[in-house]
Order: structure tokens, then C-alpha cells, then sequence
């Protein structure tokens, strides 16, 4: 369903799922408690993870723990590749709703959806001027490629609507003046608790 982009904030914000472009490939998005909607929506196997997307580094250290000094060397990568098309999985805090944590085999906390013993959460700030708009408003999304599981991405809002009717997706208007994206997904980074190790190679190359 094509809205406006007020409409497509609003909707996000009551904890429904919507699609926007970014830097990379559009996003299927969602409230992080709201993440199952994705994985349905998407026919996804739950033991694949999602991406947290903020719109600004700020936003995002509550949802990861780890020391001192390691917080000193993630604050020094983030502000080198941020906004921009890197994805980094930290260690989750338990904040971090469990339906979006990758091969979940932690405890919960039984009164609430959140974890007790912390697993992995992949966060990215994006460099997209309509997608910082909306994160701005919404506040950190779940996020993942807007295509059924195991298909490829798909990259324009018309043939998202086509496959997810029931998601809200932008109006061809709304996007006149935003720049085109790569159409290539993030590259991931993972810290293991010494140094980075690439999970996936995508959009940019690193050096970590």
C-alpha cells in the first residue's frame, strides 16, 4: 500500500510493517518488538537474524554491552563508517527483544520478551536522507531486505507492494529527489570479543 511519508512514519510508530529505501537495498522494517511480523511476512526461518537501523550512533549503544575498552573501539569504527553501509554485530544488551537475536539459545526472562544472558544484535545507521527522516521519528527499526526468503532483494517500492500488499511502502513521490542506492546489501562485521571478523562482504570493503 503506497502512503505518504507521514503516514508511513505513523503506521511504523502503532507497530505496523513498512518498507523504505536506503543506502543499500530497501528495508522491510518493523518495531523491534514487532519483528515477527517480518519473518511471517517473509516466510524467514526464525534463526536468521535482523538488523537493528537508527538513525544515528547515539541511539543504538543501549541495545549492545560489552567493557570499557571495547566500547572505545566500537565507538571509533562506527564513527568511521557510519552512516554509511556497514552492518556490526555486537553483543546484545537486554533490551534486545528476543525474536530478533540470531539463534536465540539464551534464557528469558519469563515476564518479559527480552533476554537475561546476551546474544548478538546487527546494527547499522544508514546514509539515506528519506530513511534518517523516518528512524529520526520512528526510533530504531528492525530491518531486513524487503523479498520473500530466498529471493533477491527487491529494489523499487512498486514491486514490493506488488509482493507485500499489506505493507506500507512509499508513494513514487515521495522519492523524486532521493539518490539512487548501491542495490547491493551491507557488508557485516561481527565482534568476537578481540577483533572483527567479516560475515558477509556487500556493499564496501572494510579494513577493520
Amino acid at each position: 500500500m503506497q502512503v505518504s511519508l507521514e503516514t508511513l512514519i505513523a503506521g511504523a510508530r502503532a507497530g505496523k510493517l513498512v518498507s523504505f529505501p536506503t543506502d543499500t537495498v530497501p528495508a522491510l522494517a518493523a518495531l523491534p518488538e514487532q519483528g515477527a511480523l517480518i519473518y511471517t511476512a517473509k516466510q524467514r526461518s526464525w534463526d536468521k537474524p535482523l538488523i537493528l537501523m537508527a538513525a544515528s550512533v547515539e541511539e543504538i549503544w543501549s541495545f549492545v554491552t560489552g567493557s570499557e575498552d571495547e566500547y572505545q573501539i566500537w565507538h571509533r569504527v562506527a564513527k568511521t563508517y557510519w552512516p554509511g553501509a556497514l552492518t556490526l554485530v555486537f553483543p546484545a544488551s537486554a533490551r534486545v527483544p528476543k525474536v530478533i537475536i540470531s539463534g536465540f539459545h539464551g534464557d528469558l526472562d519469563p515476564t518479559k520478551n527480552t533476554l537475561t544472558q546476551p546474544e548478538t544484535i546487527g546494527i547499522r545507521v544508514p546514509d539515506c536522507r528519506i530513511a534518517q527522516t523516518i528512524l529520526a521519528q520512528t526510533g530504531p527499526l528492525v530491518t531486513t531486505s524487503a523479498n520473500l526468503s530466498g529471493q533477491p532483494p527487491l529494489q523499487r517500492m512498486a514491486d514490493i507492494e506488488g509482493q507485500f500488499p499489506d505493507v506500507l511502502t512509499l508513494a513514487a513521490t515521495e522519492l523524486e529527489d532521493e539518490k539512487e542506492a548501491i542495490g547491493v546489501p551491507s557488508t557485516v562485521a561481527k565482534w568476537t570479543g578481540k577483533n572483527w571478523q567479516i560475515l558477509r562482504q556487500g556493499a564496501i570493503k572494510v579494513e577493520l
